[in-house]
C-alpha cells in the first residue's frame, strides 16, 4: 500500500472542517431517489362516509371516513397492512407519490387511527378526499384514496 501524500492529506482535512463533508451529507439528504411505498391489499379501499356528495353543510363539518380490507393504526403501530387517513381538503391533484404526505392547511393528518372530525370551512363550495397513508405518512401502490366528493358550506 502507498502512503498518501501529506499535501493529499492536508486537503482532505481541510475539505472536512471547512464544511465540505456536511455540504456532501446535505446533498444525499435531498436525493432524487424516491422512498419505497408498501403495497396496499387488493380489495382496500377508503371512502367518506359522511356528509355525502353534493351535501350542504354548516361551518363545522363532522366527516367520517370510512376504510375496508386493511387496517386502521396509528403511526405509532409501524404493522404491515395499516396506515391512517389524511383528508384532503380542495386539493388539486393527489401529493406526490415518493415523498411522504404533507402535513398544512390542505392535507390534515389523522396519525392517532382517528375515523372522523370537526372541520371548519369558510362558506362557499369545498372538496374533500381521504388518502390513506402507511406508518410515514406514505401513500400505499396503488394509492388508497376515496372519491372526491363537493359539499357545499352555508354561513
Amino acid at each position: 500500500m502507498r502512503p498518501i501524500p501529506a499535501f493529499a492529506s492536508a486537503s482532505v482535512c481541510a475539505f472536512v472542517l471547512s464544511g465540505g463533508f456536511a455540504l456532501a451529507a446535505q446533498d444525499v439528504a435531498k436525493s432524487t431517489v424516491p422512498m419505497m411505498r408498501e403495497h396496499a391489499p387488493a380489495q382496500a379501499k377508503v371512502f367518506i362516509v359522511s356528509p355525502k356528495d353534493g351535501a350542504t353543510v354548516a361551518q363545522d363539518v363532522v366527516v367520517k371516513f370510512g376504510v375496508e380490507g386493511i387496517a386502521l393504526a396509528p403511526t405509532s403501530a409501524s404493522t404491515p397492512d395499516s396506515g391512517h387517513h389524511h383528508l384532503l381538503i380542495d386539493a388539486k391533484e393527489l401529493p406526490p407519490l415518493d415523498a411522504p404526505i404533507p402535513n398544512d392547511a390542505t392535507h390534515k393528518h389523522y396519525g392517532k387511527a382517528q375515523t372522523d372530525d370537526t372541520i371548519h370551512l369558510e362558506s362557499g363550495t369545498h372538496t374533500l378526499q381521504l388518502d390513506f397513508g402507511d406508518a410515514r405518512h406514505m401513500q400505499f401502490d396503488p394509492p388508497l384514496v376515496s372519491e372526491k366528493i363537493t359539499i357545499h358550506v352555508m354561513p
